[in-house]
């Protein structure tokens, strides 16, 4: 536990000595500076933990908005599509603050090597240096594209590096590569729990590689279709490499209805030979984040699209069923991948810990809202009333199942899959949850078919089959948006954020007993102040539903059936504009080099 210790006292005395200067300007040295700081491991050790910016629970609500997930939040990518955002009022991501952890990388890289060690532990210390570096770049590109590449630690005379234009996306990226290829020759591959070792680089490496591999190949606007490929072989030798060297396991206890699951309910996940990097907590010394908004109508809600994702447990095509758009709640759950049940509170389920449900603990029966989908979500959500044990609730941010999944779709795409390949990435997958293997000659899934008609590889079934192992096994792990960005799918997030299916007014079994729990109404009509008992001797929970515009409680696609409806209208994603965000106006007034791309 000293480690998150020293992380907090070094937290402090950094901020201390930040300064609040223009836009990458001189680093303060009022309390580490170059003369009393950075001359043993242990000054290298303590600056490092103050770069790391790991996220914690807020992965498991990363997926809004996009087709796993929506949310009635102020998030952007919704703002943009509304219409309401323009460069003057996107602001995020080029201020002062927006950079400063690379000017605390540089004055690190700048400054480390006049440590007292040995050269294989200061090339080992500039690895992780240049990890942190490259990192940060990724989420640049991935924003802006064409972004100025800084690898020094300016002084206020540097107006050249201040007052620099973009530089271009091939450049910063080959940069990007360097950083991570030197991390990943040079970082120890041991490390205390908790800490970046030369796996996490590797992971994060190939999946960089990935990303950028295939956001060239299917953004023709970029005009690097000619690079891609190569992009997309060093994700599968990274991946190969971790999967040969790396001594992680997929977790499987022989129990297909809970191991998924339990990677992200785990108090204690120090020995999981699946988790590359993970957050440890320990209740009062470093309190995991209790988010009871995960279960409840706040803001954040699962989609139905990615309940049809999932295949029957005989490993057909949910979508091949017919009617199935019109399936109930409960029949939508029955004979599914396990890892459904896992991920979404299902017929049956027990509420325990209802700290932001008003329906309270119990036996789940929906709290159907306006604008909220009536899917509550499960995964990563500590079921308990201990508060200890929420508290002590470790994360697992980088799996080794996201490995497999990066090594199985470079491959595809490559069009160089075997059915060895799938056996040693997918399917180990399926056979946590007991799901029947992959084969290499599976049939196209008409429904993934149509949402990713850009498919380009002469594998074109495995690739629409990788994507949605990977849509499943990652799903609410913060993957989704960047996936469909990288695809060039942008557009499905036009599609309606749509929930649970109600056949009708009337009584509906929400629980799988046969038993009636929601009695929805008609517009006009007037909820009863005495609620009926089922048979079980519940009250009956009653809703009046009807259409966009009217005075009801739930909102559902044919005013009196349908799937319930959480916004009248999702706006345009305008290609290829919203895949990139503008540099804010302001910056470009005070820096005239700046230029503003793709249509902003």
């Amino acid at each position: 536990m000293n480690r998150y210790i020293k992380t907090a006292l070094f937290a402090l005395l950094f901020a201390s000595s930040s300064c609040n200067d223009d836009f990458m300007d001189r680093m303060s040295e009022t309390e580490i500076n170059r003369e009393s700081f950075f001359n043993t491991a242990n000054d290298l050790d303590l600056f490092i933990m103050g770069l790391y910016d790991f996220p914690g629970v807020e992965i498991y609500q990363a997926d809004a908005t996009t087709d796993n997930a929506s949310s009635t939040g102020n998030i952007e990518v919704k703002n943009l599509m509304a219409g309401n955002a323009t460069a003057s009022t996107i602001t995020t991501g080029w201020g002062h603050d927006d950079w400063e952890q690379l000017r605390k990388v540089n004055f690190y890289l700048a400054n480390m090597g006049k440590a007292q060690i040995s050269e294989t532990e200061k090339a080992h210390y500039e690895g992780l240096g240049r990890y942190f570096r490259a990192r940060f770049y990724v989420e640049k590109v991935k924003r802006f594209s064409d972004v100025p590449w800084v690898d020094k630690a300016l002084e206020v005379g540097d107006q050249d590096y201040l007052f620099a234009g973009r530089d271009s996306r091939e450049f910063v990226v080959g940069k990007i590569l360097e950083d991570f290829e030197y991390a990943a020759q040079h970082v120890n591959p041991q490390a205390p729990l908790g800490a970046v070792n030369k796996w996490v680089v590797m992971q994060e490496f190939g999946r960089f590689a990935l990303y950028e591999g295939t956001y060239r190949k299917y953004h023709n606007e970029l005009n690097l279709q000619a690079t891609a490929n190569a992009l997309i072989e060093k994700a599968y030798s990274l991946s190969d490499q971790m999967m040969r060297e790396g001594g992680y396991e997929i977790y499987n206890t022989g129990n297909p209805s809970a191991d998924y699951g339990n990677l992200f309910f785990s108090e204690s996940l120090d020995n999981n030979k699946e988790v590359v990097l993970g957050r440890f907590y320990a209740n009062n010394v470093v309190n995991a984040s209790d988010w009871p908004g995960m279960f409840g109508n706040y803001e954040y809600y699962p989609l139905r699209d990615l309940v049809q994702t999932y295949l029957m447990k005989d490993g057909s095509f949910y979508s091949s069923q017919p009617g199935f758009e019109r399936f109930s709640f409960v029949r939508e759950f029955a004979d599914r991948d396990p890892r459904l049940a896992q991920s979404y509170a299902y017929p049956g389920w027990e509420l325990i810990y209802s700290h932001t449900y008003a329906q309270g603990p119990g036996l789940y029966v929906q709290q159907l809202a306006k604008n909220f989908s009536g899917y509550h979500q499960i995964k990563g959500f500590q079921n308990v009333l201990s508060v200890e044990a929420r508290r002590n609730l470790d994360i697992p941010l980088y799996r080794y199942a996201e490995v497999l999944l990066n090594f199985a779709e470079a491959k595809a795409e490559l069009g160089t899959l075997t059915q060895e390949d799938l056996h040693r990435s997918i399917n180990l997958l399926r056979r946590r949850v007991d799901m029947p293997d992959l084969a290499l000659a599976q049939a196209i899934d008409p429904a993934m078919s149509i949402k990713h008609p850009n498919v380009e590889s002469t594998q074109r079934n495995m690739v629409l089959e990788v994507r949605r192992e990977r849509r499943v096994e990652l799903a609410f792990e913060g993957f989704r948006f960047d996936d469909l960005m990288r695809w060039n799918l942008g557009k499905l997030l036009e599609n309606k954020r749509e929930g649970i299916y109600f056949s009708g007014l009337g009584q509906h079994d929400m629980t799988g007993d046969g038993v009636p729990d929601i009695v929805l109404l008609p517009e006009s009509a007037t909820i009863p102040a005495v609620k009926e008992k089922n048979s079980l001797g519940r009250e009956l929970v009653y809703y009046r539903a009807g259409g966009f515009g009217q005075d009801v409680g739930v909102f559902l696609s044919q005013g009196n059936s349908g799937t319930v409806e959480t916004i009248e209208r999702t706006g345009t994603f305008e290609e290829p504009k919203y895949y990139y965000r503008p540099i804010p106006q302001i910056e470009i007034q005070l820096n005239n080099n700046l230029k503003q791309i793709f249509g902003w």
